[in-house]
């Protein structure tokens, strides 16, 4: 059969449990692998997740978010499609918005900012709402689903951003959505529609050429947190300036500018930005590990506007890398009191508890922490908390649930699972391997897949002697193996054919690490 074929063969096959629809925004007829109501589930199961890995709810200005909600449902009221739109704003200085499928949609407070009048806010919403409504990343999943030949949503793996170097499970199926980048199609898409939304609602479409002119402007300028923000999954362009400037002539003229509303809606938020900027501050100091600048920026942000609980988390971080947990524990209990759903400040409370032996207080920590975001050092750090009490089982189930990811935390769980399930199970983490040597003999290849050392190897090898019995060789290695490391292992045994069942076990082993 053909290559050709082949793939019209796979197409029937695909269409036979799938369907043809058309695009609620758009009118066109198009493939859907992922039915309306997993969208609004997919939505809805990582809303709130997704919040917690982007910042959080901003909830020092409630006016503002209900200035932005209001602006939402006006748009969502005039789109081509009917979805459950919810809209928040997240406490993140990155200039960033974002939807989810089935119409869950967020803007940093760090974009709003950065605008000036009502009708480019409009234009950011509309282009999201678009992004939900025509169902874009419904399709790059479909795309996805498609080229590996998977018809389940969740196929997804996680990326990095934000916390997202730390989400377990169905939560960096959330990150993946959220840091996808679109297609120029799709791009086009949201901004010719969500420009008709504007309309319809009453705005004036020259908000959304003022948008892109600026997002041109900054992209020119490579502006950092634009580059990590919004520039990430919606690149600007002048070829986009331009189409915007063509939709807006074949719209009506006029609409509402909301400059002064704008303005009068962002005013608290505004006065605050000096205080988010020493904040800012603080964090890349702390990233650099110095400590005492990051203290002195969370102070500066203390000082100007006390009510923000991401202050003390930032000069609670500084005392836990300086060792000093007593103080940070401290901070912690502070952001707490302005702040108690998030879960960042139990995380590291939860760090901070354990390191000073008070293991209870940290695992009620570190759950609850769990139970708004499931991260990597929450798992680890309650498996290092399961291990001292004796509870081996739970202490192997948290580490082997941040074994499989990567980065830091995960080598560090998996020499921690390695070093308490090895000696129970080494066939899991050496692994074998057969080979002929020069004379045809067997030859067995041992290779230790964890990050610590292990050493006292003994292998089992099943063979069939001259006289048609079957028997067994036990073979100790000696010395030790590093990380990584393969060695091979003359049996004397053979002829053996390459391609045949190796034969070989690995009986016993012990860590050194």
């Amino acid at each position: 059969m053909s290559s050709s074929i082949r793939i019209l063969t796979a197409i029937a096959a695909l269409l036979a449990i799938t369907g043809c629809a058309v695009n609620p925004v758009t009118g066109k007829a198009e493939i859907t692998l992922v039915s309306e109501a997993t969208e609004i589930q997919l939505g809805q199961q990582n809303y709130l997740p997704m919040q917690q890995a982007q910042g959080g709810e901003f909830d020092i200005d409630p006016e503002l978010t209900a200035y932005v909600q209001g602006i939402g449902k006006r748009l969502a009221a005039v789109a081509d499609r009917p979805l459950p739109y919810e809209f928040v704003v997240l406490n993140n200085s990155v200039p960033n918005a974002w939807a989810l499928p089935g119409g869950k949609i967020a803007v940093n407070r760090g974009l709003l900012t950065e605008l000036e009048s009502e009708a480019e806010l409009a234009a950011v919403i509309g282009h999201e709402i678009v992004h939900a409504a025509a169902r874009h990343s419904a399709r790059q999943m479909e795309r996805s689903a498609f080229l590996q030949g998977i018809v389940a949503a969740t196929a997804v793996v996680t990326n990095d951003a934000g916390y997202g170097k730390f989400l377990l499970g169905s939560a960096a199926v959330g990150a993946q959505l959220l840091t996808q980048a679109y297609g120029r199609d799709a791009e086009r898409e949201a901004d010719l529609y969500g420009m008709r939304y504007m309309s319809r609602a009453g705005y004036d479409p020259q908000g959304a050429v003022s948008l892109q002119e600026k997002f041109v402007r900054l992209s020119e300028g490579h502006e950092t947190d634009w580059l990590s923000g919004l520039f990430a999954s919606h690149p600007p362009s002048q070829e986009r300036v331009n189409a915007n400037r063509r939709t807006a002539a074949t719209l009506p003229a006029g609409g509402a500018s909301g400059d002064a509303e704008y303005q009068r809606a962002l005013a608290k938020t505004r006065a605050a930005m000096p205080a988010y900027e020493a904040y800012d501050e603080g964090r890349e100091a702390l990233a650099a590990k110095d400590t005492a600048r990051a203290t002195a920026q969370a102070e500066k942000a203390i000082g100007l506007f006390p009510a923000e609980a991401n202050f003390y988390a930032l000069r609670g971080d500084a005392r836990l890398l300086d060792k000093d947990y007593e103080r940070a524990i401290t901070n912690y209990d502070s952001a707490l009191k302005r702040r108690d759903e998030f879960f960042y400040y139990y995380l590291q409370r939860g760090i901070a508890g354990e390191k000073l032996g008070r293991d209870d207080a940290a695992r009620s920590d570190l759950e609850k922490s769990l139970a708004l975001l499931p991260t990597a050092p929450a798992h680890y750090v309650l498996g290092d908390i399961a291990r001292k009490r004796g509870d081996k089982a739970a202490a192997i189930e948290h580490y082997r649930t941040v074994a499989g990811g990567q980065g830091e935390i995960a080598t560090e769980a998996r020499a921690s699972l390695a070093r308490l399930d090895l000696p129970d199970h080494p066939q899991d983490y050496l692994l074998t391997g057969c080979d002929a040597d020069a004379s045809g003999k067997l030859v067995v290849l041992v290779k230790n897949d964890t990050p610590v050392r292990v050493a006292e190897v003994v292998l089992r090898i099943a063979y069939v002697d001259s006289a048609g019995s079957p028997r067994q060789l036990q073979r100790a290695i000696p010395g030790q193996f590093e990380p990584g490391q393969v060695r091979g292992v003359e049996t004397g045994l053979g002829p053996w054919s390459r391609g045949a069942d190796c034969p070989a076990t690995i009986v016993s082993a012990r860590t050194l690490d």
